[in-house]
């Protein structure tokens, strides 16, 4: 986001701008030793998006983020989407304004979302002594923003850590606001174009040879390119809006200072006069409505790599029953464990610093179960070889 960031590394970091690359190590650089992972995720997602709150939980996934993100005002540090939570990495001097923020988000989370929000911090010098490590890469959709990636086994280390309780830290007293300046979902879901929007996890197996793993995900990432624009569910002409957005009520709980009927008042104003803009494309103070939805387009962040391939794909049936068996045959010879979810629409999460600016970022799921889903039959997959 701004030039800069805590502790200077991660500018440092290369960004690449082929996504067929993803798996070249040389694109990774280790973690500093000092730095911290922090991560977070909600608990029992699967029950909350059977209750269709898919919105609330890819929110507060998005709210660690943007939280963070405010907390460290604009300074670049490597982050990652997971639907239902995320993964961060921060240095020793930006530890305390992240944890803070971290959980203030929690209990943000408990407080207006009625959802309950694990969160961690764990060293990474933690990780190395358990003989893992975590790299990061920058990936850049568009020459606008770039996304982490990452590999070395740490961060789902981590993630699996926090799930047993290990390096939790409390959510903030009752009451507690992060700052969410910049966080909406304002744009209705976007429906398949081509198909099936398909949402897929594939991690390796614990036995896994790394070479074989590397070739199945560049096969995978070559199979989905054929689609027309890499599966990108989002249509070039930018996600449709309506008045009063979909996410409306969201918003209202994220907005600081007020009652909430207040807050609900306030943005049906604001969200009324950003609709006309958009809708009648005028020029507002530097804000140029058709750039920013391509900006928007181009910005989107519906494929990452966190110790895993992460998607969320716009293509047609038969592409995603050629990609479901090519990821059969893979976990029968152990190399890989994978979940996938079809559903017939995507949504996305925006978390926008400023609308005069082109780095705003687009976060994508599946609008029918996602990552989630995705999630929940990769771990009922066994981590081994079929016989």
């Amino acid at each position: 986001m701004s030039a800069g960031d805590s502790g200077g590394f991660y500018q440092s970091v290369a960004v690449f701008r082929g996504f067929r690359s993803l798996m070249d190590p040389a694109l990774y650089a280790p973690l500093p030793d000092d730095w911290t992972i922090g991560v977070a995720d909600i608990v029992d997602s699967t029950r909350a998006i059977a209750e269709q709150r898919y919105k609330s939980v890819n929110m507060a996934g998005a709210a660690v983020i943007a939280a963070v993100t405010n907390a460290l005002q604009g300074r670049e540090f490597p982050f990652v989407f997971g639907g239902d939570g995320a993964g961060f990495a921060v240095a020793p001097a930006d530890l305390a304004a992240a944890r803070d923020a971290l959980a203030a988000t929690a209990a943000w989370v408990r407080d207006e979302l009625g959802l309950t929000m694990r969160i961690a911090l764990v060293p990474v010098a933690a990780i190395r002594a358990k003989g893992l490590e975590v790299r990061v890469a920058r990936f850049a959709p568009s020459p606008h923003v770039s996304y982490a990636m990452f590999a070395g086994g740490g961060l789902g280390w981590a993630e699996a850590a926090m799930k047993r309780g290990e390096f939790s830290i409390p959510p903030a007293p009752p009451g507690t606001a992060p700052d969410l300046s910049g966080l909406s979902c304002r744009f209705e879901e976007m429906p398949a174009r081509r198909g099936v929007i398909l949402s897929v996890l594939i991690m390796p197996t614990a036995q896994a040879d790394p070479a074989a793993f590397r070739i199945l995900i560049e096969d995978i990432v070559s199979l989905i390119e054929r689609s027309p624009e890499a599966g990108r569910p989002v249509p070039s002409e930018g996600p449709r809006l309506r008045w009063p957005p979909q996410g409306f009520d969201l918003e209202a709980r994220a907005e600081r200072g007020g009652s909430l009927t207040l807050r609900r008042a306030a943005l049906l104003v604001q969200t009324l006069f950003s609709y006309l803009i958009m809708r009648l494309g005028i020029t507002v103070r530097g804000f140029v409505p058709r750039a920013y939805l391509t900006e928007l387009v181009e910005n989107s962040d519906f494929r990452k790599y966190d110790d895993g391939l992460r998607m969320v794909v716009d293509c047609a049936p038969e592409l995603a029953d050629a990609l479901e068996q090519k990821l059969a045959t893979a976990a029968a010879a152990g190399v890989a464990r994978y979940g996938v979810s079809r559903q017939q629409s995507a949504m996305v999460t925006c978390f926008t610093p400023s609308v005069t600016r082109s780095d705003h970022v687009h976060f994508i799921d599946g609008a029918g179960g996602g990552y989630a889903s995705a999630a929940l039959a990769l771990k009922a997959m066994p981590d081994r070889a079929v016989a």
